[in-house]
């Protein structure tokens, strides 16, 4: 069933299909935007891995390797962390001013502890006046750039904040929102509550709603919108060792569902080599590219017939050459196994979320949250 789906309009650029690549800290680099993107024939939004704005103004060096993008990279998507106004606002002028990015996204929705024991990511929608003192600044700062934002429900089911937060982003003019549809406390597990997207959906009519969260395969991705009514949607663990996924979802939401990807392991044993080389070639280190791969062997090879052994091999390979010739012992011949879609990545959930001192006991007041509670290292 192909959907009717206008195309996404963020600021004045036009996304069509309107799926957009989650940031993920480790995962969003160059190279596998560009694995994604090539699946995908160009079409979709994908967005930079996390990068802090303290570190961005310091110019720290791993930020500014981060934050370079392939020429064949438009528009250029670049997501920002920050507790601060005064540091978001200088962070996002940088960009402006520099030509550094064309889209800027700003991470309410991180729920991992060294963030927001800050106060920030998924902790900082629960201080309203914050929220709306860095929206504004973000805004104001970024001249023609588009300012969009990531978030979550809320901290947990007792201070939900979405509502709220979405009001406030439409009254600082950020031009689209994408809502996970689980809280903090929930970190990946239970199941997305997409029925808080549909209400955010009818709550902010004013501006496109990006939906996120169980969209592990295209006719996810066409459900949601289907039942939610949201304006695209946002695919972060799903394309986890898929990348072929953003070929799908063009196919799907261009009505061509027949044409999905079933791909033989040796198509993705050549995927798996391709990813590690861009990764080899884009830090200057064959090697190191090799070790920053490793991650991803098991969600790649997830569901074919590969012994416990060599799956462990497999994950300490430390050059191409051993990568390449240890998939080569496999039976490469292996078609898509039944079953293989479906949950990657973390799966954790109720989580205690670690918050500053007394966070909870007053959403108005944002005493005590500055400068110092900027993270100054990027990448999540």
């Amino acid at each position: 069933m192909s959907t009717t789906t206008a195309p996404l309009q963020i600021g004045p650029h036009t996304v069509q299909p309107p799926v957009v690549l989650a940031p993920m800290a480790g995962i969003t680099n160059a190279p596998f935007r560009t694995l994604c993107r090539e699946f995908s024939g160009g079409k979709g939004l994908f967005v930079s891995e996390m990068i802090t704005t303290r570190a961005l103004v310091e110019r720290n060096e791993k930020t500014m390797q981060l934050v370079h993008f392939d020429e064949s990279e438009k528009p250029r998507s670049i997501q920002l962390y920050g507790v601060d106004p005064a540091t978001v606002g200088k962070a996002v002028r940088m960009i402006a001013e520099e030509g550094l990015a064309d889209h800027i996204d700003l991470n309410f929705g991180c729920p991992v502890p060294k963030v927001t024991r800050k106060g920030g990511g998924s902790a900082l929608p629960y201080k309203r006046p914050l929220l709306r003192a860095i929206l504004r600044e973000a805004v104001s700062g970024a001249g023609d750039l588009p300012v969009t934002m990531k978030m979550r429900k809320g901290i947990d089911d007792d201070h939900i904040t979405y509502l709220d937060a979405g009001r406030i982003a439409v009254e600082e003019g950020v031009t689209a929102i994408a809502l996970h549809g689980r809280t903090a406390a929930q970190h990946y597990g239970g199941t997305a509550d997409w029925d808080a997207i549909a209400r955010l959906k009818e709550h902010v009519p004013e501006i496109p709603v990006l939906g996120n969260g169980d969209i592990w395969s295209a006719e996810d991705a066409l459900r949601m919108v289907r039942e939610t009514g949201c304006d695209g949607v946002v695919v972060g663990r799903g394309c986890l060792g898929r990348p072929w996924l953003f070929a799908d979802l063009v196919a799907a939401f261009e009505g061509r569902t027949e044409d999905i990807s079933r791909p033989s392991l040796r198509e993705v044993a050549d995927i798996m080599v391709r990813h590690a080389r861009l990764l080899g070639e884009w830090i200057g280190d064959e090697s190191k590219g090799v070790v920053d791969f490793r991650k991803h062997v098991a969600w790649y090879l997830k569901g074919f017939a590969v012994g416990s052994e060599m799956r462990k091999r497999l994950a300490i390979t430390s050059s191409l050459e051993e990568l390449r010739s240890g998939l080569d012992e496999l039976d490469l011949d292996q078609a898509w196994p039944v079953g293989a879609d479906g949950p990657r990545g973390r799966t954790s959930g109720n989580n205690r979320v670690v918050l500053p001192d007394g966070w909870l006991k007053d959403p108005y007041d944002c005493a005590g949250v500055g400068e110092d509670a900027e993270l100054d290292t990027s990448g999540g």
